[in-house]
């Protein structure tokens, strides 16, 4: 490491891991990234030995990382659209075209340009049904029928 201080090799991987955390999904490398910079400041501050310089970045990675983790579940990033990934979820209330007749709670359903497997109440091929939920990749369904005879008490 003769002509070039040690401090500048840490702020270098710092900011290569700032750079990759671009790059790769997720928040982990900012930590270590951090973690680097920090190494860096007191690599800069008090010249310590190698081995001291990398028991000290583990150290403040493993810091770093855990309050990290910490925090985001002490309070969780709440998205301003809830349903965002969850296709099926999206659909609900939507009504659907019976594709292949629901016989003893499964069948499929049309939703736009899309198949479903779909759950519910027997219905006939052709039939309107209204998608009441999802459960993963399938839709939990019910006659539109059902639904136009019962008042707004939801009584039948």
């Amino acid at each position: 490491m003769d002509g070039i201080e040690p401090h500048w090799y840490w702020f270098a991987a710092g900011l290569i891991l700032g750079g990759l955390e671009m790059v790769v999904p997720g928040v982990y490398l900012m930590w270590l990234a951090m973690a680097a910079l920090a190494t860096g400041v007191i690599a800069l501050i008090a010249v310590p030995s190698l081995a001291v310089q990398v028991t000290c970045f583990i150290f403040l990675s493993l810091i770093f990382a855990f309050s990290a983790r910490r925090m985001l579940k002490d309070r969780p990033i709440v998205s301003s659209d809830p349903l965002l990934n969850n296709r099926g979820g999206r659909m609900t209330g939507q009504t659907a075209l019976v594709t292949q007749a629901i016989v003893s709670g499964s069948g499929r359903v049309k939703v736009g340009d899309s198949e479903w497997i779909a759950r519910g109440p027997d219905a006939a091929l052709g039939e309107r049904v209204r998608i009441t939920g999802s459960d993963g990749s399938e839709l939990l369904v019910e006659p539109v029928a059902l639904i136009i005879e019962q008042d707004p008490a939801g009584e039948a």
